[in-house]
């Protein structure tokens, strides 16, 4: 766990061993039940803990992480941001959302082992999802991590957003070129680019930029389209 400890030790954030042994639990559960259900191409430990652990939580003191009630992580995979957050701010709620159904309920396997009580798996396409009068508007922060270029994941993400809140997109380098691309997408989704920040941790080759996107308008009510048409003829 040293990539994870390097990784919350630079931000200053407390993590009790309690919680460094429910990080060790979660990974040894999605490598077990990866053997069944792709869910990582990473199988050595370290390198797991520092791609998948320390990147998800490189975001986790930033004041609107601290400040959110609410978080959804669209198009969580095994897990990741979400989880790896949950664990470090418990006493803040998690949904996470993936459209592949055994991904979801091994999901569902691992919050239960681990006893996440503030952490809700959901199964569904994001465009499917954003019409749920329960979920739209609903979350005050929304993360997610290698899902699709700017202009599709703003249509994935900002209709699950109250106005005020906030879209974090974990990025490459090339993340100017991105928000450069997005920008019809943004105004059109009620959407405005608050500033990009590094989310690099140098001792583990993590070099990573996180563009942050406020909510500042209500979304349309014909967005998102249906399931599909973004990613097919993105805004």
């Amino acid at each position: 766990m040293r990539a994870l400890r390097e990784a919350l030790a630079a931000r200053g954030i407390d993590c009790p061993e309690a919680a460094i042994e429910t990080f060790r639990a979660y990974r040894e559960l999605v490598l077990l039940r990866n053997e069944r259900v792709n869910l990582t191409a990473i199988t050595d430990g370290e390198e797991f803990v520092a791609k998948h652990f320390a990147d998800s939580v490189l975001c986790a003191d930033w004041p609107e992480t601290r400040a959110a009630r609410r978080i959804i992580d669209v198009g969580t995979g095994a897990g990741f941001p979400g989880i790896p957050l949950a664990i470090l701010l418990p006493e803040q709620q998690f949904t996470l959302i993936d459209s592949l159904g055994k991904r979801v309920r091994v999901l569902e396997e691992i919050v239960s082992r681990l006893g996440l009580q503030n952490v809700r798996p959901i199964c569904g396409r994001a465009e499917d999802l954003a019409r749920d009068a329960s979920l739209r508007g609903a979350f005050d922060l929304c993360v997610s991590r290698a899902v699709a270029r700017l202009p599709v994941l703003a249509e994935y993400c900002l209709p699950f957003l109250r106005v005020g809140g906030f879209l974090f997109a974990y990025k490459g380098e090339d993340v100017a070129d991105e928000l450069a691309s997005a920008r019809v997408a943004f105004s059109v989704l009620g959407g405005r680019p608050r500033d990009v920040r590094d989310a690099s941790l140098e001792a583990c080759g993590l070099r990573h930029k996180i563009a942050v996107v406020e909510k500042i308008a209500e979304t349309p009510p014909k967005y998102p389209r249906r399931a599909g048409a973004p990613a097919r003829r993105p805004l």
